[in-house]
């Protein structure tokens, strides 16, 4: 049974003129647990409302989201902050860090609203996952003293530190050079594979969607499988984005 399931799922909103903008028109997507899939698209296609529907951070204007077997539609706001909190693990490419706490203190924070023992040995816990992640050594040290790479990587520690069933990274090496956000992405892979996590990233970069087990692309509101997610790569070799892609497929239909 897929952990994440979106059938016919459609986001609509109403502009200030009246209108109707629809974001996506009927998505479908089937997520096991441990799966690694990437998900590319133009600017403003609704690829960061997907993953907010997904993430329960938001909710479809019709269609339904099960997450393992649960209809999330159906849920109130209480269960719906329960779920998000103990199932999800958010990464951003404005990693959302606070500059005043150490890296330790930005890891805990998730720990805080966790049950009895996990709060107990929050410092612990969040010190492990920091040697985890390549910052043991740096868990009293705060974000200004540390690069991109490593305040990203206390931003994927932090995700991870309630070992999520999901983990969304919405343009997760966005922020960073190509070299750091390689070894952020084989970070990302190797943690979530390690704790069987599905693990959805939301590109631009093709080369980090070509490293998924499956790849989609989202244009029009509507979800296409890639055939083979190498292919990827080679379009991301060959100096055209998702923008161009998206573009040149639209004008296909």
């Amino acid at each position: 049974m897929s952990l994440v399931c979106l059938r016919d799922v459609t986001r609509t909103v109403t502009l200030p003129d009246g209108d109707d903008l629809h974001i996506l028109r009927g998505v479908n997507l089937d997520v096991a647990q441990g799966e690694h899939v990437s998900i590319v698209g133009r600017s403003g296609t609704g690829k960061s409302t997907m993953l907010n529907i997904i993430g329960l951070l938001d909710t479809p204007t019709s269609g339904a989201y099960e997450l393992d077997g649960v209809d999330t539609t159906r849920l109130g706001e209480g269960r719906r902050a329960r779920m998000r909190g103990e199932d999800f693990g958010f990464v951003f490419q404005q990693f959302n860090i606070f500059s005043a706490r150490t890296a330790c203190e930005n890891v805990e924070v998730p720990l805080l609203y966790a049950p009895g023992p996990q709060l107990l040995r929050r410092r612990s816990i969040a010190v492990d996952m920091l040697d985890r992640v390549g910052l043991g050594e740096r868990a009293d040290s705060y974000p200004g003293e540390m690069s991109g790479g490593e305040q990203q990587r206390i931003a994927i520690a932090r995700a991870l530190v309630r070992r999520p069933r999901v983990i969304l990274a919405d343009e997760p090496t966005g922020a960073l050079d190509p070299d750091t956000g390689r070894v952020v992405m084989a970070l990302l892979e190797e943690v979530a594979r390690e704790s069987n996590a599905a693990l959805i990233v939301i590109t631009h970069d093709m080369a980090v969607a070509a490293r998924a087990q499956r790849a989609y692309e989202l244009y029009d509101g509507t979800l296409h499988e890639v055939e083979d997610p190498s292919s990827l790569t080679h379009r991301a070799e060959a100096g055209h984005g998702s923008d161009e892609a998206g573009a040149e497929e639209e004008g296909e239909q």
